[in-house]
């Protein structure tokens, strides 16, 4: 089953969209596919940067923090506990500190064993009970330990943590009371607040995995596809706090599809310019063939049109004139088989009746040598018997002119495609078989070589072919079909008409043998004459009554190229 071809204008122009677009396409994925990369290594490394930086921030903090609370237990003035702080000067020392540290604590303490607030830096909170806040971990410095407590979770919005150190009573050496600082957690929050821009978002969690602080838009950061990045504090200190800030990916590569949506529109841009160079071109190159293909598909119908005007490339205008000339070719050679035919008609019907014709005219010929003998001819009559010898002479030199034209010359062997052949023959035809709207059909099939004389065997495909479109009626079928069949070549036409009958298949190629009315009965002999002549066979049955053809089969069959017929 042959497959369907596309047009050449479709192909030219897949071809050059192709070329010029291919490259253009190539270089923008590979540039997109690198600005990406490039970009989400350039941004998660500025991340881990900023994380970094953050979480060193925060140990920062925290380490001031917890010297400060450290130092400040080991003062000379925290001995004053001792005696409940009577002279509030311990009090007045604990609000200097909260002031010159701004709002970096909200409240200092310090809590006797029992739990009660001697000093304060808060002056109501004095003599009430301190309210402590749940004790997280413990904090072991060098000279000091330090307890932490206070931060609840993210859900209880925790605003200070607690950092409490040891008095110790510089005579028993034995804690005597407790100082307690509460840090403003806020702090921390801006440290995070100044770790991020835009839409990017910070979070930090405690060992146990808990959020403790993070940035306002933390909680808007629901999408899946983030970019994140994280460190931990200090190991030094023993917090084990995590530290990560995430970026929504969509935002992160936004320049990336920015980008994208330039290629986009460059390619579009591209393939527009391209349509309008190629579909120019194309049809520079196409329109000349079409030109030339609808002159050859009305040739049939209307010989005498001239060759339409070929412009285009230099090979299209040479394909034009090689098609006139094929043309010319092609005129002449159907004049030429035309001529042979008729000659070849002549010379079998010349052959078939030379013995009566040469007959006579010897009679006639010896009567007026006879005549002319006579003393006593008058002149007028030596006259007429002139006329009757050269009259007489002439006919029978036209007779034997006739019979050497119907001889059939030995056949020139060249090689020959019969599928080429055969579609040539049909072409010859088809004008002929389209005044009687019969379809002449080559059935496609690969290319067979014999070695044949060409002229002589399109004879033989017209002849059939022409008795076929002669016994059809309107609407008739033929078909040609090549193959080959062991050694020889197969050619078979083929015609859905009524067929011809057994008691007379056996006739059917001889000479002047017709069912016909007019016709003479020479064609299928000259047939049968030049397949012979090849060294060939040609038979005659009649097709299934079942399928497409069940009219008459004609098989011809031709040795193979290099092959001999026993």
């Amino acid at each position: 089953m042959l497959k369907k071809a596309f047009p050449i204008r479709f192909i030219l122009i897949a071809t050059f969209m192709l070329v010029g677009l291919l490259p253009i396409i190539l270089m923008s994925v590979l540039a997109f596919t690198e600005a990406k990369s490039a970009l989400t290594t350039e941004i998660t490394h500025d991340m881990q940067t900023r994380v970094t930086a953050t979480a060193s921030e925060v140990d920062r903090m925290m380490f001031e923090r917890f010297q400060n609370v450290a130092s400040w237990s080991a003062l000379e003035v925290m001995q004053d506990a001792r005696i409940d702080d009577v002279d509030k000067r311990l009090s007045h020392f604990l609000q200097e500190l909260k002031t010159s540290y701004h709002d970096v604590y909200i409240d200092l303490y310090v809590v006797d064993l029992d739990g009660k607030v001697i000093a304060s830096s808060n002056a109501q909170k004095i003599g009430q009970p301190y309210l402590a806040l749940n004790p997280t971990m413990q904090i072991v410095l060098p000279n000091r330990e330090i307890t932490l407590s206070g931060l609840q979770g993210v859900s209880s919005k925790p605003q200070r943590l607690g950092i409490a150190a040891d008095i110790l009573d510089r005579l028993e050496a034995k804690p005597l009371a407790k100082l307690i600082v509460e840090f403003n957690w806020r702090h921390i929050e801006s440290i995070l607040g100044d770790a991020v821009s835009g839409k990017s978002a910070a979070a930090m969690f405690d060992k146990n995995g808990v959020l403790i602080a993070q940035t306002d838009t933390w909680a808007m950061q629901k999408d899946t596809r983030l970019i994140k990045t994280q460190a931990l504090t200090n190991d030094y200190l023993g917090l084990g706090w995590r530290l990560e800030i995430a970026q929504k990916r969509s935002e992160v590569m936004a320049p990336v599809h920015r980008m994208g949506t330039i290629f986009i529109a460059l390619l579009i841009i591209s393939m527009i310019l391209a349509m309008l160079i190629g579909v120019p071109l194309v049809r520079y190159i196409t329109n000349p063939l079409l030109r030339l293909t609808q002159f050859a598909n009305q040739l049939i119908r209307a010989p005498n049109t001239p060759l339409p005007a070929m412009g285009g490339p230099e090979e299209i205008r040479d394909l034009s004139n090689a098609f006139a000339k094929m043309m010319a070719d092609l005129e002449l050679s159907k004049e030429a088989l035309t001529r042979a035919a008729k000659l070849a008609v002549a010379g079998e019907m010349a052959a078939a009746m030379s013995h009566e014709v040469r007959t006579p005219l010897g009679i006639l010929r010896s009567s007026a040598q006879i005549l002319m003998r006579e003393k006593n001819l008058s002149a007028e009559a030596i006259e007429v018997c002139g006329f009757m010898l050269s009259e007489t002479e002439r006919l029978n030199k036209l007779v034997n002119t006739l019979i050497d034209a119907g001889r059939p010359r030995a056949p020139e062997y060249a090689v020959v495609n019969l599928v080429d052949l055969a579609e040539h023959a049909a072409n010859l035809l088809r004008m002929q078989a389209d005044k009687k709207s019969v379809s002449i059909k080559v059935t496609p099939s690969e290319a067979l070589n014999v070695a044949c004389d060409a002229e002589q065997m399109t004879q033989v495909l017209l002849n059939l072919m022409l008795n076929a479109i002669q016994v059809l009626p309107e609407g008739g079928m033929v078909n040609i079909s090549v193959s080959q069949q062991a050694e020889f070549a197969v050619i078979e036409v083929a015609d859905n008409g009524a067929g011809i009958t057994h008691d007379i298949q056996s006739q059917i190629f001889e000479p002047f043998f017709t069912q016909r009315e007019g016709g003479i009965g020479l064609g299928l002999a000259v047939v049968r004459q030049i397949v012979e002549a090849h060294q060939g066979k040609i038979s005659l049955s009649n097709g299934s009554q079942n399928s497409a053809m069940p009219g008459a089969h004609f098989r011809v069959m031709l040795p193979l190229l290099g092959v001999k017929s026993t």
